[in-house]
């Protein structure tokens, strides 16, 4: 797994007088478990974005090992992106109609006509891992704590580098929700991933490695800079 390093990053937008996000250093190790936390308009989206690829950055480096994203187009960013990231979003994105199975499924088969030897029985696995024991439900069917659950095996078939996890247990109850924050951390681990979690709940937070908490666009706590 490689690491992750932001050097000299400034990120403005259009209307705003000050920077929307300014990082002159960070270094992430990896396999490291991070909470990004902030309030809102803090730059907290802004640098997760920055990290995936999803922002076009202008002003600095962003680098996966030896490679600077932010030196890449956007079609090879987005090509870096199904390769080596896996993303958990608050709202699931997960397509009715499709079972649970084929929700994660269909990231691979959207991004090459040659899926990988295997992808089907490592998403049954996954699957099965995270507590879903119909893998062919249909997952309008199923409850958001499953819907969740079942986000987190499709942001994982691909055995990313980085999983990004966006506020995944804001929209849960608190059973679902440790139950969600459970399985980010399990299976992190034992894939060696790289976590990142953008959160509001402090129970996530306490059980991740390190914090770094934005405000006006700058991270605050703690230094984020390894030496």
């Amino acid at each position: 797994m490689l690491s992750l390093r932001v050097e000299d990053l400034e990120m403005r937008f259009a209307g705003l007088d000050a920077p929307a996000l300014s990082v002159p250093l960070l270094a992430l190790r990896a396999g490291e478990r991070v909470a990004v936390t902030g309030a809102s308009g803090s730059g907290k989206s802004t640098l997760v974005n920055v990290l995936t690829g999803l922002h076009r950055v202008r002003q600095g480096r962003v680098f996966w090992g030896e490679i600077d994203i932010a030196g890449l187009s956007e079609r090879r960013r987005d090509a870096w992106r199904a390769r080596h990231v896996g993303l958990v979003m608050q709202d699931f994105h997960l397509f009715p109609g499709l079972s649970a199975l084929d929700n994660v499924l269909l990231p691979q088969r959207l991004s090459t006509w040659r899926p990988a030897s295997g992808i089907a029985a490592e998403a049954r696995r996954l699957l099965e891992r995270v507590g879903l024991v119909r893998p062919d439900q249909p997952v309008e069917t199923l409850s958001r704590g499953q819907m969740q659950r079942v986000a987190v095996a499709r942001a994982l078939a691909a055995r990313p580098g980085l999983l990004v996890a966006d506020e995944p247990t804001a929209s849960l109850d608190a059973e679902a929700g440790a139950a969600v924050a459970d399985l980010l951390l399990d299976l992190s681990r034992e894939a060696g991933t790289t976590l990142i979690v953008a959160t509001h709940d402090p129970r996530l937070v306490s059980r991740l490695d390190r914090r770094l908490h934005l405000a006006d666009g700058r991270i605050t706590d703690p230094a984020p800079v390894e030496t």
